[in-house]
């Protein structure tokens, strides 16, 4: 520990005065509105995990020269980073579709490889999202392939055969594993797992397997139900979830414009079957929502080829008012704009089901919230897209084809805002105009707490910018930080680096400390304090390990590392 003599400071405001708007990276940011947090970001077309602060600076990354997302990655409290990873969609010449992946890997703070997992060959191939368990499982989304004979006997029209892949016509429905990682050796058991094709029902060919009244078996899955385009990848699932009270698994069905819910109480035994389990349908789905007329039921389409379907609980307390609910970015709800979405499943906890509505239809009938922009197609991403509800109730909304995140207050303001800067994964130059959709894409963009378990005792200090040239003082004018040059000695701090507080003196007699303000390097005040008095100390103990700024009677500064 060593003491720093404080010069005192003359404040330089910056002003912005016809200034070039940014194109790339922070694009706009109100730090009184936005939840602070640093953001997990993993541009498609590289294979860089990177931390961002909410200027945009990277303060921590995991690289990787190799491979590229596969797509989902997540950082757990522990510090640990699970991430997947594929050569390209096109690595696998039997299985390849956008979101394809290979792998699934844990590394460490210091990007130290754990362990890892790959699925995929000619019959399987894992792709698009993972979900870790509170146990530290993995639930991985797998492609399992079945030939032209075994969808025919299985009852699919032969006319919806239409393939796109190397192994025939075909189709590729959906499984799940549950992987048991072994970090000490590097093994791997599958402990559980769900096959969609155990679970179909079909009224095309009574002398066909899974014959019967489509309407009255809601909880299995029509084998010739298509509302896009009928091709191999049948189901094209996209996100995974799970939640830790009810034992239950999410998943985000694009093509059937659907999320579905599925009981994870199940043995692997009963989740190929029909019952079983606490729900007592075995891997039936026990919930099904946005599409009525996949299962042959009576409301109206709501969601129109979703992604990102999730419990809302991520870095959330159980008594947060949207804790529990439902979010989902809802793509094509438009013919050129999207929407995101909040919604209440009602789960009687006594008889252990989801409410229906008095139609049949699962509830419930509406959202509780939706976001449309102004005008509606100024937000639009085809595919991709994600959303999360931030613990200040903001949204944190990534138009994903767009590479755009976006941050919107309880009155739908934009308060932050964010463009990858990387196009075909190579970053690109401050005001660079030449991206263009789907360029510069990315499949999600979290936000984790300044108080997040990860960041425990780490010094998260700005490591540089993606984008290449970047504004080093846009971030300053947004926040309105100052610039500060030194014109004399007046007071003095200790330690620093310091852990749980600070103290402050002054030095001439003839001065007091009348303020003392803690402030954020991205220009967000955590303590606002009036002294008037020679010596003040800080408690600075409750926040996470980082560079922080003390300001003194609103007009002298100095940098703290805070570990």
């Amino acid at each position: 520990m060593k003491n720093l003599t404080l010069s005192f400071f003359t404040l330089l405001f910056v002003q912005v005065i016809d200034a070039q708007q940014n194109t790339v990276g922070l694009i706009s940011y109100d730090f009184t509105q936005s939840s602070g947090g640093y953001n997990l970001h993993y541009p498609h077309n590289q294979g860089n995990v990177y931390l961002l602060n909410a200027c945009g600076e990277i303060v921590h990354r995991w690289d990787d020269p190799i491979y590229k997302p596969g797509n989902g990655v997540q950082l757990k409290e522990n510090g640990l980073l699970y991430v997947t990873k594929g050569k390209n969609a096109l690595s696998n010449s039997f299985i390849h579709a956008g979101g394809g992946g290979e792998k699934v890997e844990i590394r460490n703070w210091n990007n130290q490889l754990l362990w890892e997992k790959v699925i995929n060959d000619s019959t399987q191939r894992m792709h698009h999202d993972i979900e870790v368990l509170p146990n530290g499982n993995v639930l991985a989304i797998v492609w399992e392939y079945k030939n032209d004979a075994e969808a025919i006997a299985a009852g699919r029209n032969p006319a919806k055969l239409t393939g796109n892949g190397a192994l025939g016509n075909g189709l590729w429905p959906e499984k799940i594993v549950e992987l048991q990682p072994d970090t000490l050796t590097g093994t791997t058991q599958i402990v559980w797992e769900w096959h969609a094709w155990d679970h179909l029902i079909q009224d095309f060919d009574n002398s066909k397997d899974n014959y019967g009244v489509v309407e009255n078996y809601p909880g299995r899955i029509d084998m010739n139900y298509t509302y896009y385009d009928s091709t191999a990848d049948w189901m094209h699932a996209n996100a995974i979830d799970y939640n830790p009270q009810l034992d239950q698994i999410m998943l985000c069905v694009p093509t059937f414009n659907e999320v579905w819910i599925i009981d994870h109480s199940t043995t692997t035994a009963e989740a190929a079957g029909h019952t079983g389990g606490l729900v007592g349908k075995g891997g039936d789905l026990i919930y099904r929502f946005g599409n009525p007329a996949a299962y042959r039921g009576n409301g109206p389409t709501t969601l129109f080829y979703p992604h990102d379907a999730h419990w809302v609980d991520l870095a959330l307390s159980s008594g947060h008012p949207e804790f529990g609910k439902v979010t989902v970015f809802n793509n094509k709800v438009g013919p050129d704009y999207s929407s995101v979405h909040t919604f209440s499943p009602v789960f009687d906890t006594y008889t252990w089901q989801y409410n229906l509505l008095p139609n049949g239809d699962w509830s419930p009938s509406n959202f509780d919230w939706s976001y449309t922009a102004n005008p509606p197609q100024s937000f639009y991403s085809t595919g991709l897209g994600a959303i999360q509800i931030l613990p200040n109730g903001n949204r944190l909304i990534n138009e994903g084809r767009e590479g755009r995140a976006f941050e919107l207050n309880g009155s739908e303001e934009i308060v932050w805002e964010y463009i990858n800067p990387m196009k075909m994964g190579n970053p690109v130059a401050q005001y660079d105009t030449t991206i263009t959709p789907s360029s510069n894409q990315q499949f999600r963009f979290s936000r984790y707490p300044l108080n997040y378990g990860a960041f425990a005792n780490k010094i998260l200090e700005p490591q540089g910018y993606i984008e290449l040239n970047p504004d080093t003082t846009f971030c300053q004018a947004q926040a309105n930080i100052t610039e500060l040059a030194a014109v004399s000695d007046a007071y003095s701090i200790s330690p620093n680096p310091a852990n749980n507080q600070l103290e402050i003196q002054c030095l001439h007699s003839t001065n007091t400390i009348q303020t003392v303000e803690l402030i954020e390097s991205s220009g967000k005040k955590l303590i606002t304090l009036v002294a008037n008095e020679k010596e003040v100390t800080l408690n600075i103990s409750e926040f996470v390990p980082g560079v922080y700024y003390v300001l003194i009677n609103g007009y002298s500064s100095a940098k703290i590392i805070k570990y």
